[in-house]
Formats: structure tokens, sequence, C-alpha cells
């Protein structure tokens, strides 16, 4: 173990992952430190920002501008950021230990989470991240087809992520053109023949997970009315929960809205339906049907709802259905994970292994805390990671890096990644979108193949 203080040489520092919880991660360390810690942040694509890039909706720009948060922790001197470097492919944690005090992994939970009913393999039957990664230009997704002919989709699941599919699979084409879709996704989904969307939830109105926001945008969409399916549910008589929160409470006023006003027309419709759950995913090759079980509220060992399964079933024409049920992380090589709950063992951010603290390795965001929250939320997630972080620190507890303190970790990679993309080289990217956007008076058309990024980057080089 070191004995360093903040009066000595200073703290470096590696963060995994370039999402909104890394960026908060590395705002606090510079906040904490200033000139005395150096902050390295690692992330596999040449682009960062994580879920604000790739994740919200391209329909919310305003909840895209949390990027001019994380443009000033990018500006200091102290940051650097190491795009298109892969870790377990490029970097490995025992070479990372080699440079730092500390990693601290901001990786997200990638992975979706499965009903785990019979037809899932159907043509027609998609993981959320699947269609969010598709429509806002992922590297990972852009190949995908999205076969959008049938009348009716099931959107499975009653968070933020199953209301962002329903909605752009009903935006007018109007709406959709004026933001930063992927280009291949805009005539796809502006052609769209779905005219019904319905989104299931597995147990009632007071349980959804929607932010109110989310849930009231609904209601304002152009060519889709809103409707809550009757289900056997009266939303008047509709009892939460004595620990309800305020956002559970002004969902289901949200919904008695919805429930009591008539329709305005419209050609489509979104239809929330609660106490419902998918049982079987029907079709010969590719989704025809979806069977699903009526379910009612009991109250669990925990004192609160849960959903049971009853034998009333029904079947819905559909030839799409999206699961969008929640995220579990992915296991990194040469770290501890908990396969149960699909993250990173810890406790308040510190990395655990076999009941003991590893040292020097933290975690912040989803693969801490669990897929909840809002962007926002991950600040305060943040600041308790990085607080044991610095008790660690201060007290002398971190690992003594062993490689030499000037370029090391630069020159490593211009070895062993020598295609790394810089901030600056980022911002080359970033440019030549908003400058394929103009023209069309869109902020953005976004590059969605890596080697387009790197093929702008040199293109800047040249001028």
């Amino acid at each position: 173990m070191s004995d360093q203080s903040t009066e000595d040489s200073g703290l470096r520092v590696a963060i995994i992952g370039s999402g909104p919880s890394g960026f908060y991660a590395a705002g606090q360390l510079i906040s904490a430190l200033g000139e005395e810690v150096e902050v390295d942040m690692y992330d596999r694509l040449p682009t960062p920002f994580g879920l604000v890039r790739a994740g919200v909706a391209p329909d919310h720009p305003k909840i895209k501008s949390v990027t001019r948060v994380f443009e000033k922790v990018a500006a200091s001197p102290n940051f650097r950021f190491f795009g298109n470097v892969e870790f377990g492919t490029h970097i490995e944690r025992h070479e990372l230990e080699r440079h730092y005090h500390a990693v601290v992994y901001a990786v997200g939970t990638p992975s979706d989470r499965s009903p785990g009913v019979g037809g899932e393999e159907l043509a027609g039957s998609w993981a959320a991240s699947d269609f969010v990664g598709w429509y806002n230009g992922h590297p990972d997704y852009e190949h995908l087809e999205f076969d959008l002919s049938c009348e009716r989709a099931v959107v499975v699941g009653n968070g933020n992520v199953a209301i962002d599919i329903a909605r752009m699979l009903v935006l007018a084409r109007e709406e959709l053109a004026v933001t930063d879709i992927a280009d291949h996704a805009l005539d796809v989904l502006a052609e769209s023949k779905v005219k019904e969307v319905v989104i299931l939830g597995r147990r009632g109105p007071g349980q959804a997970a929607f932010t109110n926001p989310e849930l009231r945008e609904l209601g304002e969409l152009s060519e889709a009315d809103v409707a809550v399916a009757p289900n056997g549910l009266d939303l008047s008589d509709e009892v939460l929960a004595e620990d309800a929160s305020m956002t559970a409470a002004k969902n289901v006023e949200i919904l008695r809205g919805y429930e009591q006003r008539d329709g305005h027309g419209h050609a489509k419709r979104i239809v929330l339906r609660f106490l419902a759950s998918p049982v079987s995913i029907n079709g010969s090759e590719r989704v025809e049907s979806v069977t699903i079980a009526r379910n009612e509220l009991i109250e669990g060992d925990d004192g609160k709802p849960h959903a049971r399964m009853t034998d009333e079933l029904e079947t819905l024409d559909a030839g799409l259905i999206f699961s969008a049920i929640g995220y579990r992380g992915k296991a990194l090589r040469d770290l501890p994970f908990d396969e149960q709950s699909g993250l990173i063992p810890n406790k308040a951010g510190r990395v655990h292994h076999e009941g003991d603290v590893l040292p020097g390795h933290y975690v912040v965001g989803w693969i801490k805390r669990g897929p909840s929250g809002v962007i926002g939320t991950n600040k305060k997630d943040a600041k308790e990671t990085i607080d044991h972080l610095l008790d660690d620190y201060r007290a002398g507890l971190l690992p003594e890096p062993t490689a030499p303190h000037e370029g090391g970790s630069e020159a490593f990679l211009l070895e062993r990644r020598p295609e790394h993309v810089s901030y600056d080289e980022w911002l080359h990217i970033d440019e030549a979108e908003k400058v394929r956007g103009e023209p069309h008076g869109r902020p953005r058309v976004k590059l969605t193949r890596v080697h387009e990024m790197l093929e702008a980057i040199e293109a800047k080089r040249k001028k």
C-alpha cells in the first residue's frame, strides 16, 4: 500500500466508460483535488457520453444537453480521453494497476433481461437495446433491420425505455426529421405501418416505473392518442401503498386523466395495459401474436404488492414485440461479478471480492446499483463512490502504481492501440456530424460505423 497524501505527487485514476456516471466521477475528482489528480477516461467507442448519445431518445434534445456539463470536465488539463479502447481486449486490469492508483468502472448494464417465454427466437421479437441502439446509431446495432409493416406492436415493460420505444414507433416524420436519429432509421420509422402500440405492465399503475414527464408526454403526441386499457381496473379506486413515492402518485393521477378523456381521433394510438404478462410469443417463422395472462396483486413477504399470474389468458394479434423489462451487467475480465444481480459486487462503490475490499477498484452508475434512476441520479451516486475513493487515498489505502509517471499510459496505448481516439479527435467527429446535419436542419447526422469516425479524424488531419 502507498502512504501518499494530497501533498505528494498526486492521484492517478482511470475511469472505464464515458457515460454520465463516468463523467460525474471525473468531475468529482477534479473538483476535489484540482491539479493534484490526473484522470484518464477509456471507452471502447471513439465517441464519449454513453447513453446520452446512444440511449436517450432523439426527440429529447434537452436531456442530451447535459453533455455541456461533461464538456467542461473534459476541458480540464487534468483530464484525458482514450476512445476506441476496450477493457479486456486492448487493456487489462493488471496493466491499469501499473499506471494508476485507482480504477473506476462506469460500464453500465448493457445486457437485456429476458422475459423467458416461448417464441422469443421468432423474427420480430426484439430486445429493447437492439431497437434503441439502432435508431440512435450505435455502431453495434446499425446493421439491424426492423420490419415495421405490421399494425400492432407490443412493448413489455413499465419504465421509460418502454415509453421511448412506443413513442418512436408513432412519431410523425416531421418530428423525427429534426432530430439526431440515425439516417438508416429515419425512413424506416417514418414509413412505419404500426397503428397501435400496447405497453404491458406486469404490476399495477401504482408500481409503474415511468417518470412523470415521460408519461405525460404521451398525451402530447401529434399523431397518436393514448388510452388506458380497463382490464378490470378502476383507476378511481387505485390505492397506493403507504410508502408510495410522489412520482407514483402523480403517475396514477396522469393515468386517471388519460382514462377519462376522449381521444383526438388520431390514426395511431398507444395503449397502456397493466396487470398483464406475456406467456408466449406465437408464430411459425415470425411473430404473429402474443398470449397474455392477466395478473393480480398480492402482498409479498416484504409488505409490498407483487404480481401473481392467473389462469385468465388472452391472445393479441401483433407482428412485433419488444422486451423492455430491465438490464443487467456483463462480467469484466479479472473482476468479481455477481451473476444473480448482474452487477459488480460492491459496498457503497468499493469493489468487493469474496467479502473483502479489492483495493483500488471502484464502481459507479448502473453496474454499481442496477439500472435505476435518471441521468441526474448518477451525480449523487458518483459522489458517494468518489468520496470513499478519496478517503482511501488520504488514508494511504490505495496500491502504488509501478509504471513511470510521465506519459506511461499514453505511451503504452500508442504501442498497444495506435487507433485510440483523443478528446480533440472526438471533436473532429463531432464537427463532421454537425456539418452533415446543417443542410437538413438537423443538429447532426451521426456517423454510425467506427471506420467512418476514424476516417473523419484522418480527413481533418489532412486539412
